[in-house]
């Protein structure tokens, strides 16, 4: 954001509305905030006295609204606006002392033509950097920032990139004549998004660099203006609606009341989203009650007409695409990233839901559509009475990658109250399942569920005043309480209701009111705190994660601009809290389970261990939680240690299968019986709203990783020029004796560089096993070995009884004569074993 933006920011949020203050620092997403930084606090209101601080930290004017703050000494520091009526709220900030003082920044260059993205890096101090380095808008280093990051060039500094998700590494190169800057090149990925700049342990002036996570995705394509074209929103005074691809997070639309905006870098960039003039009335234009990002397009939800808008077309999703009109009303798409999966059918990953009352849809890209049941199939699955009333209340998916969850409204006489029941469909087993869910209502109630990042199916779900919780695969469950004793969020939060409630993927849940007044609790926490007021309740506003991977408000304006704030998520809960005393029961919990997705072979085991460190006598331990088939069996080991009055407990977990395949009679069935996803989630049996990591939650996909392929060792892919290459075989030479001699083009892309073999020596191949990521192991079993052309040409040096064989093997000429009809890769396999 320019210097004009911020004062465009500043001076909308405090046009009106009751008072409030706030604090930030140099250090973008408060990375660092520490003796060393620079705080700036701003006070919001008519009746500014002064600021009351501590006498160990310094003010520059203590009678300015607006100032700078410095703590030269650690630990927690009130601060305190003083006014001339009433009282203003305290905070406890937070500061530490710390030797990570300097910054990476990062800007990224699109190169289209290679599908590749080059991440140019440099170091700088956020105390000494230019205002364009603090508000990541540099094109190029300041002077201060190349001779630091020439100073620690010198000193052995190189930047890496790691990714989180398929964990690799991309490492720096120094271009001469840009000295002070490192390139780091990297191919475009859309399901690799999560990434962090990492260094050496180098230090200067005793000072070292923090890592910095950030999302980093394909440069997805935002729909242009164009001119001419109407503005598209909800109606007049309505809350934000927004949406965002699960996976590509950066990459979201939001609806306003009077435009659309949609973003591919997390708003630091947008454009506003218009639709022709002769597709809807000017009524139907600002009547957008849901919206959904898909890689289809924008979908709007309208009067119960489900519209797309994308690069190429705006148009009506109706009956020629096997919708309903009219009868709409809700959509929903994923909300939890799951890269890899794995499916025992042959069926698809849906990407969307659609439902009315009596009937839901799935959607598959691009642009496909199934009924996938009725109210009237689901009230024979859970054996109501014909006569009864069953509606469709809302539909969600669940943390899980291939479910969706179904919450249904049951009544009788339909006049006083209504029952909430659940159902979950397996998109790969087909299979519904009825949980162990049941809550009363009021007949008008409507609720909003929201799964949590988990391996059960744990979720929150809201009405417009109380959140409702379930853990634990439903077995704990009630109502989110406050400190004033009360889940009616709404009598504390000055009779506003609840907006939205923003869930990321380390447990952390805020629940925003319309007002901008915001609570805030954790998985498997049943207490929210309410949080300190941080905007006015005029602007419209929601909580995202930014391009940085961190939390971050989006605010929307009634002149038809956005504009974007980073937000001190974790300061906020620690000063808030601060009072109640809390402290996080466990002083670490650690782990090696570096991947979200992992893939169990036959005969493979997997361990991995978690570590609980936790002051002595607080009793603590690790919980394993598994959700799905049962498919696996693991062996558990618990290592304990206590010193210096602490206690560490490592539970070591070994995941297996124990299934013979030997002379099975269908080998296929038990296979198939025997495979599937397990999610595993491991979690301290204690934990609170400070807490920095709730539970650590990975997949195991049982069965066989469709990603694996075998290769001859030496036939490489880049090391040769790839040509037009053929070559021939006499007919001589062929198995059926055709009349001509056979062209063979050779498959480059199948097969690599040719090997180059002295045909007057032995051939022996060696069979390497891979995977998406590259080489595993070399294959030390029986292999089968073929020739595709039908050529007879060639001979073995042993034959089996040499070999020790106790009997006479299968052979080729026996396999193709009982499989006369069958291509011949396809005559000899696994299966005929």
């Amino acid at each position: 954001m320019s210097a004009r933006g911020v004062a465009v920011l500043l001076s909308w949020l405090s046009c009106c509305g009751s008072a409030l203050w706030r604090y930030s620092s140099n250090s973008p997403n408060y990375y660092i905030f520490s003796t060393r930084s620079t705080i700036k606090l701003e006070y919001e209101g008519t009746s500014f006295s002064k600021w009351n601080v501590p006498e160990t930290c310094h003010v520059q004017d203590i009678k300015s609204p607006v100032t700078e703050l410095r703590c030269p000494s650690p630990g927690v520091h009130i601060v305190q606006p003083v006014v001339t009526a009433g009282n203003e709220e305290e905070r406890y900030l937070t500061v530490e002392t710390s030797n990570v003082c300097f910054l990476w920044y990062y800007k990224v260059v699109n190169l289209f033509h290679n599908l590749t993205q080059t991440v140019i890096i440099w170091v700088y101090d956020p105390e000494s950097s230019e205002p364009d380095e603090v508000l990541r808008n540099a094109e190029e280093p300041s002077l201060n920032s190349i001779i630091l990051s020439r100073q620690l060039a010198t000193l052995g500094q190189r930047p890496t990139i790691y990714t989180v998700l398929k964990r690799k590494a991309y490492f720096s190169y120094e271009n001469p004549k840009t000295k002070g800057l490192w390139y780091i090149n990297l191919p475009m990925t859309a399901d690799d998004a999560v990434m962090e700049i990492r260094g050496n342990e180098v230090t200067f002036q005793d000072c070292f660099i923090a890592d910095s996570p950030f999302l980093l995705t394909f440069p997805f394509m935002t729909i242009p203006e164009v001119p001419g074209f109407l503005p598209i929103s909800s109606p007049a005074g309505s809350q934000l609606k927004y949406s965002c691809l699960a996976c590509v997070p950066t990459f979201a639309v939001v609806v306003a009341d009077m435009e659309t905006f949609q973003t591919n870098d997390s708003f630091r960039t947008w454009n506003r989203v218009r639709v022709p003039p002769d597709v809807l009335s000017d009524s139907e234009r600002h009547s957008v009650d849901q919206v959904n990002m898909s890689r289809d397009g924008i979908f709007f939800l309208i009067n119960g007409v489900l519209y797309l808008k994308n690069l190429e077309t705006f148009q009506k999703m109706g009956r020629d695409k096997h919708l309903p009109e009219g009868e709409i009303v809700g959509i929903t798409s994923r909300r939890w990233c799951w890269i890899k999966f794995l499916f025992k059918s042959k069926g698809r990953k849906s990407s969307m839901a659609i439902w009315t009352e009596n009937e839901i849809y799935l959607g598959y890209y691009p642009e496909r559509y199934i009924k996938l049941t009725t109210t009237t199939k689901l009230k024979a699955l859970l054996n109501l009475a014909p006569t009864s009333t069953l509606t469709i209340h809302n539909v969600e998916y669940t943390g899980h990658p291939l479910e969706i969850a179904v919450f249904l409204n049951y009544c009788t006489t339909c006049t006083v109250t209504k029952r909430i029941y659940l159902v979950i469909y397996n998109e790969d087993s087909e299979e519904w399942a009825y949980q162990d869910f049941l809550l009363d209502v009021p007949i008008n109630t409507f609720l909003v569920p929201r799964f949590l990042f988990s391996a059960m199916p744990d979720l929150v779900l809201w009405d417009k005043h109380t959140i409702y919780y379930y853990y634990q695969n439903f077995t704990n469950a009630g109502i989110i309480q406050t400190s004033t004793g009360t889940g009616n969020l709404s009598t504390i939060s000055d009779d506003s209701i609840i907006h939205d409630i923003f869930i990321d993927y380390y447990g952390n849940i805020v629940a925003k009111m319309e007002n901008n007044m915001m609570f805030y609790f954790k998985i498997n926490i049943r207490e929210a705190v309410k949080l300190h007021l941080w905007i006015t309740d005029r602007i419209k506003s929601f909580l995202f994660i930014s391009s940085s991977a961190q939390v971050c408000f989006v605010y929307v304006f009634d002149d038809g601009t956005l504009h974007i704030k980073e937000y001190p998520l974790n300061l906020e809960v620690r000063s808030s809290t601060f009072l109640t005393k809390e402290g996080c029961p466990y002083r670490a919990f650690h782990n090696n389970i570096s991947h979200m997705f992992y893939f169990l072979d036959k005969g493979d085991v997997l361990s991995v261990w978690a570590q609980i460190v936790y002051p002595e006598n607080f009793g603590l331990h690790i919980i394993m939680d598994y959700y799905g088939p049962k498919i696996l069996e693991w062996k558990k080991k618990m290592n304990y240690e206590i010193a210096l009055g602490h206690c560490s407990k490592t539970l070591e977990i070994t995941f297996y299968q124990s299934v013979d395949y030997e002379a099975v009679e269908d080998y296929h069935k038990l296979q198939y019986e025997n495979m599937g996803i397990v999610l595993i989630q491991l979690r301290p049996s204690g934990y609170a709203r400070i807490c920095p990591t709730a539970q650590k939650v990975f997949q195991i996909a049982v069965g066989c990783n469709n990603n694996k392929f075998i290769a001859v060792k030496g036939f490489l892919k880049k090391e040769c020029i790839h040509h037009d290459f053929t070559y021939v075989i006499d007919k001589s030479y062929l198995r059926d004796k055709p009349p001509d001699n056979l062209k063979i083009s050779y498959n480059w892309s199948k097969y690599g560089c040719p090997l180059r073999v002295d045909s007057r020596e032995e051939f022996q191949p060696f069979i390497q096993l891979f995977d998406d990521n590259g080489f595993i192991e070399d294959i030390k079993v029986n292999f089968i070995l073929w020739e595709i052309h039908g050529r007879l040409d060639y001979s073995f040096t042993k034959t089996m009884r040499q070999s020790g064989c106790l009997n006479e093997a299968q052979t080729w000429k026996t396999m193709i004569e009982l499989n006369q009809d069958t291509p011949l890769e396809e005559v000899w396999g696994p299966e005929f074993l």
